[in-house]
């Protein structure tokens, strides 16, 4: 069944199958870049960011990103089953990270999961994936990039193209049908950023020291 969004309703998250290697100049070392896919419901209005993982830092950085594109909050955001974000893919009541439950209240955002093995609950993203694959990566596959900040400085022209490219079924871009029916719809990012932080339940060692990273905390 066709699915209809209203504006401001709805941001589908998720990452691109395809990475890109990144070259650090002076090592050599190889790392593969993940990108980072959000498009809203309504308007298909997308943005994409290369990061260095797919770890929760990472994650919910993209998010906040994401929003500073759009210039405002969503009512939901509908993420996959990503273990960064969802600890408990339940088709009904799924499990949420609970540094990523601490991002959707500082934002007034529900975070709703999409169902285990249902593409369909995603298909907004699922096709802004193939659009950055097709239309931002695969430009830039014969490209080395010696930092993800060099890659994420190749891939923004090509981000603006895409949204500025008329979609044969609306006869409008992706920004001009934002401009009439998500920009006005969202809410207002919050006047503080949101503070990543960690949660990890330590196991307290004989000598009554937890470890935090290496680091030793007294339990008295």
């Amino acid at each position: 069944m066709r699915q209809t969004y209203t504006g401001g309703e709805k941001l589908f998250v998720d990452y691109c199958g395809v990475t890109v290697r990144v070259t650090q100049p002076v090592t050599g070392e190889v790392t593969i870049a993940q990108i980072f896919v959000a498009c809203l419901g309504a308007s298909n209005y997308t943005f994409a960011e290369a990061t260095a993982s797919q770890t929760l830092p990472n994650w919910i950085g993209s998010h906040q990103r994401a929003l500073a594109f759009f210039g405002g909050v969503p009512a939901s955001i509908v993420p996959d089953n990503l273990k960064s974000g969802v600890t408990d893919p339940c088709r009904y009541e799924p499990g949420i990270n609970r540094s990523y439950q601490d991002f959707a209240e500082h934002y007034q955002v529900a975070v709703i999961p999409a169902r285990p093995k249902a593409p369909r609950d995603k298909s907004k993203v699922e096709k802004a994936v193939q659009e950055v694959e097709r239309q931002i990566l695969a430009p830039l596959r014969h490209q080395s990039f010696g930092s993800v900040g060099d890659l994420n400085a190749a891939m923004r022209p090509l981000l603006k193209q895409l949204n500025d490219r008329t979609m044969y079924a609306y006869g409008v871009s992706r920004r001009e049908l934002f401009e009439r029916v998500d920009q006005g719809a969202l809410k207002p990012l919050p006047r503080c950023p949101f503070v990543f932080a960690a949660w990890k339940r330590a196991k307290v060692n004989p000598d009554y020291h937890i470890d935090v990273n290496r680091h030793y905390y007294s339990m008295y």
